[in-house]
């Protein structure tokens, strides 16, 4: 009585299929994500920067649980905050990227220990007092130690008064004192807290930005009084 008609997903617009584009493509060829070398270039960088913002996430997380020793936890993270400020010295890998908060949200990334440890710029290892500050002489502390603190502090000193105002130039430099500081004293002192505030301060700028004249003067008495509180441990 009524003819059975066969059923049809709808169409819309009357769509008709392109049959000859369809045999241009072939199943089995590798699809490109980029045509030009420097785009593939590009993608890899920010492959590598997603990467290293999960492994530094996940290393945060094991040295929270004592699952990694802290001399190990120390120096993957020292070395992935590394590779990750030297990626992002390409001009147009850092134009992509933005900035970490960019990053995250297009990657709907949730890494908060990640954030912070890059935004810190060390690892918590260095920014905090070690546990592990040598003692050998009578006065409880390594002269070694104590002698190479000392040359930190007096190297960063004379690079401010030098002019050696970019970030490039002093971050390293006031990385080296807090490093050798937390060899020699596991204390806390008087203007030890500076230290930390002005290494965030000088990771937040660009490589090639340099402090102002004003923050020359505060850092300068800073470290002064930094240099003053560290010598009163060691008497």
């Amino acid at each position: 009585m009524y003819q059975t008609r066969q059923a049809y997903a709808p169409t819309p617009h009357s769509y008709i299929p392109n049959t000859t584009l369809y045999a241009t493509i072939n199943p089995d060829e590798e699809v490109k994500l980029s045509e030009t070398r420097a785009e593939r270039d590009l993608q890899d960088s920010l492959a590598e920067v997603f990467s290293i913002i999960i492994t530094l996430d996940e290393l945060e997380k094991a040295y929270l649980k004592d699952a990694i020793s802290e001399s190990d936890y120390t120096e993957i993270c020292d070395r992935l905050l590394k590779q990750y400020r030297a990626i992002l010295t390409d001009e147009a890998v850092a134009r992509e990227f933005v900035d970490l908060e960019t990053f995250k949200m297009e990657w709907d990334m949730e890494v908060p220990r990640a954030t912070e440890r890059i935004r810190i710029g060390l690892p918590s290892t260095v920014t905090a007092p070690s546990h592990n500050a040598t003692t050998t002489n009578n006065n409880g502390t390594n002269g070694t130690l104590i002698l190479e603190a000392t040359q930190d502090f007096i190297t960063f000193l004379d690079a401010l008064k030098l002019g050696l105002l970019a970030k490039d130039q002093l971050h390293p430099l006031l990385s080296d004192v807090i490093q050798s500081v937390n060899k020699v004293t596991d204390r806390d002192f008087d203007g030890r807290g500076k230290i930390v505030q002005w290494l965030i301060a000088l990771n937040q700028m660009k490589a090639t930005e340099e402090v102002s004249e004003d923050q020359v003067r505060e850092l300068e008495l800073d470290m002064n009084s930094a240099y003053q509180g560290f010598k009163a441990t060691l008497k």
